[in-house]
């Protein structure tokens, strides 16, 4: 009985293989090949809007944002001012502040800068990855989500710096389907993600409201708020129906 018990013990266990940075890494594999599609077509279209080698350097290790990098560089070819390419990149990047808050309960035990340091690179791929394991598990590893963001993060800066230096032979990224790239890698995340939760009528008609909403604002207002308040308004209802339920 007690070598019954202690059997039960082991298997109700975390596997620590399966919370360690390297599985992080592992686990990261999958979205790498949109990082560099999509990184590669970034550093061609800085590359063109006059940056040097040096500058894509920095643009990806500072800013570390596809589509607000994409907007950077065409505002620097515009010849727009600092202060309204800062405005624009914060209005674009804010989806994040919601990305990281849905990310938080499974890193409350931590100190804040050891969530600071989680959050800083966090992209869209990587919450798509960690919240599918979330819908497969109950807690997300410190080191597993290292070894996710930090794979991630590396690979766009390569991808970057080959973009700037071979993209002098690519002239239209998009001929070549560079541009769908990494929306085909997050529609693929949020198919998983949604097959996993087994929930398909509420999780379509919260994608049904959001995408009204984001569509309904960009018209009227901007893209960048019609994106944002999409995704506040239709979490929120989700949550309802989902506890109404």
């Amino acid at each position: 009985m007690k070598t019954d018990t202690v059997q039960a013990e082991l298997a109700a266990a975390p596997d620590d293989n399966e919370e360690s940075f390297l599985q992080g890494v592992k686990d990261c594999i999958p979205t790498l090949l949109g990082y560099l599609s999509i990184g590669f077509a970034a550093g061609v279209v800085e590359k063109t809007a006059g940056l040097s080698l040096a500058e894509i350097a920095l643009i990806s290790i500072i800013l570390y944002a596809g589509s607000a990098q994409f907007i950077a560089a065409g505002m620097i070819a515009a010849g727009s001012t600092a202060t309204s390419i800062i405005i624009t990149i914060l209005l674009v990047n804010l989806r994040h502040l919601l990305l990281s808050a849905a990310l938080s309960p499974y890193f409350r035990h931590l100190t804040p800068l050891r969530n600071l340091l989680i959050g800083t690179l966090l992209t869209d791929e990587t919450f798509g990855v960690a919240i599918q394991r979330s819908a497969r598990k109950k807690a997300i590893s410190e080191k597993w989500m290292h070894g996710l963001n930090i794979t991630a993060y590396l690979n766009w800066i390569i991808a970057n710096l080959a973009g700037a230096v071979l993209g002098q032979w690519i002239s239209s990224p998009e001929e070549w389907g560079l541009d769908f790239a990494l929306p085909a890698m997050f529609i693929g995340l949020l198919v998983l993600t949604l097959i996993s939760r087994s929930r398909y009528a509420l999780d379509i008609t919260v994608g049904l409201i959001a995408m009204i909403i984001a569509v309904g604002l960009s018209i009227l207002w901007s893209p960048s708020i019609g994106v944002i308040a999409a995704a506040v308004i239709a979490s929120t209802i989700g949550a309802v129906l989902e506890k109404w339920k």
